[in-house]
């Protein structure tokens, strides 16, 4: 019979076993809740889950999650693949570790603030539109926060002074107004700040010129106006304040602060100037200088002292050495100016005072292109209207043309096929800016593989605007055909009216061009033969390449290429919006489930899918 005592030790050790089981439920519990909330969200494939009832921590090894020892997620980073995450399907409540995000979305729930722990956060490079929700400013933990190249608009919410632990503010590429708020001073350890490219005005605020813990600040390309400090200059390289009309300083080459001198006006404010208000100013500047000098001489974004001669003795008076490249309305020259940075140099063709079509050219490029600001349109620099001849000023671009890229199987075996996808959605980045987010709108007229330039990175910047057009609701836009031959829509030869479906139609033609590495004229010359119905998709691509294996790289290439002959198609009225193809582009919509030796030209023609696919035109 068991005595007293040993039965009490029994129960001791029951009671202890029990208590084990309690508590390995409770640690197992928030693991099961994470992996049946990553299922739930619908991020990843059905290879990418199934072994989701081997063990607890399966999760941990899928696709771009990371966890801790305990087996808690703590990163998800899914933002380079090309697939959008809807992150209202996410359950935030169920990540109580989660301490990174870095994903592809098209909106910022404010729930996204109930990641309490989250110190990094990038949904930067997205389509997202609407305001910075105040939400964020929950995270009380965040160390980064990047936002950039979106479409957010408002202003920066004051209430971020809440992120006292942040160290790094990407806000940069959107359409951000308003004043840079004066909360950012009481952000103690705010190290790096990059708001360029926005639409912010006012004046440059005095705290920063006490914020000492900075490192690195970005304004550039906003409309920012007041007097830049000669410690602001020391501190900090001129290249973080160009592109602010507005701004004086007595140092640093900045023009002269004078007596009322007024912060320039942004877009959107009680005041909006119109293109004829642009253009009457360009053109009365432009006489007035003539008129008074004989030249005109402007580099903005540098020290304000680069003369005629410093690009004269830097080309040794524009030597054929340093042409690398002719257009139809100029020679592109590349230049290193006396501060060491290589610009190009497109000079217009000698023109007489009788042949105006060049002078209004040259003022057509340099009114349009000093009122742009986008990531992927090429920056204008500055201008020079002289006796003797006539240029722009232009960033360089380390790889040239795109045109000379496909055309030299060394360079085009480099463009890799994720590299020429994001060729095609950087292409109607752009466009997509010019047709929608400008007024009045531009439309470019001559998208062709030598008007896009390709940087260093390969990234793809929109040039050579010598022939664009502002669209005006009361005027009938009709002009004579300007483009490029094999590149120029159908209708515009007989309709002779400008409108934002002629650029449509030439990305339609650059986008195949980018995918065959040659110009696609064959193909559309078979798109209504019965041979078409034949045609597969691999037969079609560049060959120089390695046929796309990779999935998702296949539906990539699948989605740009049914966008391509949706802007091709043979009646306009089809032809999708630029808005709505940077939307689909991005949206990781699956066009066919084949392998890519099954899938044809034809399955991919479905212009009624952009058109009336829940696409927001």
């Amino acid at each position: 019979m068991i005595s007293l005592l040993a039965a009490a030790r029994i129960l001791v050790v029951l009671a202890i076993l029990a208590m084990s089981a309690v508590a390995a439920t409770e640690i197992s519990s928030p693991r099961k809740l994470e992996k049946g909330a990553l299922l739930q969200c619908g991020w990843w494939s059905n290879s990418s889950t199934a072994n989701y009832n081997s063990t607890t921590s399966d999760h941990c090894k899928w696709t771009g999650v990371t966890c801790n020892k305990a087996g808690s997620v703590t990163r998800i980073t899914l933002q380079n693949n090309g697939t959008k995450r809807e992150l209202d399907k996410f359950n935030f409540s169920c990540f109580p570790n989660l301490e990174n995000l870095s994903v592809s979305s098209d909106y910022i729930p404010e729930e996204l603030g109930n990641l309490k722990n989250l110190v990094s956060l990038d949904l930067s490079r997205n389509n997202i539109q609407g305001t910075i929700p105040h939400g964020l400013t929950k995270l009380t933990k965040l160390n980064y926060l990047i936002l950039s190249s979106n479409q957010l608009s408002g202003q920066i919410p004051i209430t971020i002074e809440a992120l006292f632990n942040l160290e790094h503010l990407e806000l940069s590429n959107n359409f951000i107004n308003g004043t840079i708020p004066f909360e950012l001073e009481k952000m103690p350890v705010l190290r790096y700040l990059d708001v360029s490219y926005n639409n912010l005005s006012g004046d440059i605020p005095y705290f920063l010129d006490s914020m000492s813990w900075m490192s690195f600040i970005n304004l550039s390309y906003n409309y920012l106006g007041g007097e830049i400090s000669e410690n602001l200059v020391n501190r900090y390289s001129l290249q973080a304040f160009i592109g602010n009309k507005g701004l004086c300083s007595e140092f640093g080459g900045f023009p002269p602060c004078i007596t009322h001198n007024l912060p320039a006006t942004p877009p959107n404010n009680e005041y909006e100037p119109t293109a004829v208000d642009t253009v009457a100013s360009v053109i009365l500047f432009l006489l007035y200088t003539i008129t008074k000098t004989g030249d005109m001489f402007s580099i903005w974004n540098y020290d304000g002292k680069i003369a005629y001669e410093d690009i004269i003795e830097s080309t040794e008076d524009f030597d054929i050495r340093y042409c690398i490249g002719t257009g139809g309305y100029g020679s592109v020259y590349k230049a290193q100016l006396p501060s060491g940075k290589v610009v190009a140099l497109k000079k217009l063709h000698h023109f007489e005072s009788e042949e105006s079509t060049f002078a209004e050219s040259f003022q057509n490029e340099v009114r349009i292109l000093s009122e742009i600001r986008h990531r992927n349109i090429v920056k204008l620099y500055g201008f020079c209207l002289h006796k003797q001849c006539m240029f722009l000023v232009y960033e360089y671009m380390e790889r040239g043309s795109l045109y000379y890229c496909l055309h030299n199987d060394d360079e085009a075996i480099e463009l890799h096929w994720t590299k020429r996808v994001n060729i095609i959605k950087d292409i109607a980045h752009a466009l997509t800016y010019l047709h929608h987010n400008c007024t009045p709108p531009i439309v470019h007229r001559d998208i062709s593989c030598n008007n896009i330039l390709l940087n260093s990175e390969s990234e793809a910047f929109v040039a050579d605007f010598g022939t664009a057009r502002l669209l005006h609701s009361d005027s009938s836009n009709r002009t004579i055909v300007a483009g490029t031959c094999g590149y120029i829509a159908p209708e515009l030869a007989y309709t002779m009216a400008v409108t934002k479906k002629c650029d449509v139609y030439s990305f339609g033609v650059v986008a195949l061009e980018v995918l065959m590495g040659k110009h696609p004229q064959e193909l559309l010359s078979s798109l209504s033969s019965s041979s078409y119905q034949n045609i597969r998709l691999i037969d079609v691509l560049d060959s120089r390449l390695s046929p796309p294996i990779d999935h998702t790289v296949v539906q990539d290439i699948a989605l740009a290429s049914s966008i391509a002959l949706a802007c091709l198609h043979s009646e306009p009225k089809f032809h999708p919006t630029m808005k709505c193809v940077s939307q689909e582009i991005v949206s990781g919509r699956k066009m066919v489930q084949k392998p890519i030796h099954e899938i044809t030209m034809a399955q991919l023609q479905k212009p009624e899918m952009f058109l009336f696919g829940g696409c927001d035109n």
